[in-house]
């Protein structure tokens, strides 16, 4: 519902603005570059899906060997005990635990085909201990508020539009994704607790957290030591080298489960082809709206606007072009992919504003569709102070994506 106010408020507002730049500015080209730029802006829609399917279909081959060799299982088996802390109202063998714990592991993958329908059936194991059904639980919060913070450690779809977009290195955001990503979602955890009062001091608590804000704390400062040539240089490396490391561990898993491993990698890469093509008209829909938007000039006054208010303070104002992306997130994924794409066709992939946006696109989850599907799938009404808390780990992601891609790309 919101993604289809912001659709025809990209028409409206180009028309309006295209109208009055002809009345009052006599712009006679306006209209034919109105109209040039939902021809093209359909092609490249198209052309990136086109492009976009072998790259999808290696990664959700790969993905698939993973999910067959028990990543899940061993995800499990690390993030377990911390959950657990972290939702006090679920028995220890309440059918829901499985499913939570596994959504979550599967989203941190990056697997989203598996991960939405472990989650609705975790918010199912949840409503049921929920005591008043139209209003969301402490635990069913929680739950989707991780969620919303979207930590991820394989970025995979980021990277293969990057790829398809001519960047040199689509891997170059893969660690300033994950520490901004680690940020949004340490920000929405603590909100959360510090609404349900959770002891976030508890010995399990505190170690895991503890450990994962020192060894991003270790990284962030080991980059920050670096000269920019050669903090490029690393960081791609590293993260070219955690990347295909990523591949051969799973591999090695489903060889050990005695997974036939090229006929996995064949089925998961026939759900990649299904998934480029099904794109293809949310792609046509959300980049021409965003074209017009752009050719208009609203764009242009939008993102002015931005600068000029930010620049006021003294702030270096590089950034601003990337934020239609941050501000678009919470709203709407394909929206806010549509805003990345954008930025990275018009700044190019390996500009400033490319991989930033691309590090915005990363850091967290689409807040207000991750809470109508899950919440609309067990009928809740009343969502308290999910929205806030998501907003803050959105807030918070956004912030830390700025930074670090300032860090390591400004």
């Amino acid at each position: 519902m919101v993604l289809n106010y912001i659709w025809i408020a990209f028409f409206l507002v180009a028309f309006i603005v295209a109208l009055i730049k002809l009345i009052v500015f006599g712009d006679m080209e306006i209209f034919p570059a109105l109209m040039n730029e939902t021809f093209d802006t359909a092609k490249l829609a198209f052309e990136l899906a086109l492009g976009l399917t072998g790259i999808l279909a290696l990664w959700m081959g790969i993905m698939k060997i993973g999910e067959k060799g028990g990543i899940v299982a061993v995800f499990n088996k690390i993030a377990g005990p911390f959950l657990r802390k972290l939702f006090p109202e679920i028995p220890p063998n309440h059918p829901a635990i499985g499913p939570l714990i596994m959504n979550i592991s599967a989203n941190m993958l990056g697997l989203d085909n598996a991960a939405t329908p472990l989650g609705l059936k975790a918010m199912e194991g949840m409503q049921e201990l929920n005591p008043d059904k139209d209003r969301a639980s402490n635990a069913q919060i929680m739950f989707l508020v991780l969620n919303t913070s979207g930590l991820t450690i394989l970025p995979i779809t980021i990277m293969l539009y990057r790829s398809q977009l001519g960047a040199q290195d689509p891997s170059d955001v893969f660690i300033p994704i994950l520490l901004a990503t680690f940020f949004s979602t340490l920000a929405g955890l603590i909100s959360v607790s510090i609404f349900q009062r959770i002891n976030l001091l508890d010995r399990i608590i505190l170690l895991y957290l503890g450990s994962m804000t020192l060894l991003i704390s270790g990284i962030i400062f080991y980059f920050s030591t670096l000269e920019k040539d050669t903090l490029n240089a690393v960081s791609s490396t590293s993260g070219n080298f955690l990347l295909f490391t990523i591949i051969i561990i799973f591999i090695l898993m489903a060889i050990r489960k005695k997974v036939n491993v090229y006929e996995t990698f064949i089925e998961g890469a026939k759900e990649g082809f299904a998934v480029a093509i099904k794109i293809i008209p949310y792609l046509v829909a959300i980049l021409v709206g965003i074209g017009l938007f752009r050719t208009s000039g609203a764009m242009n006054y939008l993102v002015e606007g931005l600068g000029d208010m930010v620049g006021w303070f003294g702030i270096n104002t590089d950034f601003i072009p990337a934020m239609p992306t941050a501000l678009m997130k919470p709203l709407s994924g394909s929206g806010a992919r549509g805003m990345m794409i954008d930025a990275m066709d018009t700044y190019g992939p390996d500009s400033f504003v490319g991989r930033l946006a691309s590090v915005m696109q990363g850091s967290t989850e689409t807040t207000f569709y991750v809470i109508a599907v899950y919440f609309g799938s067990v009928n809740i009404r009343n969502t308290r102070y999910a929205v806030t808390c998501g907003l803050i780990a959105d807030f918070v992601g956004i912030i830390a994506a700025i930074v670090i891609s300032y860090l390591f790309f400004h």
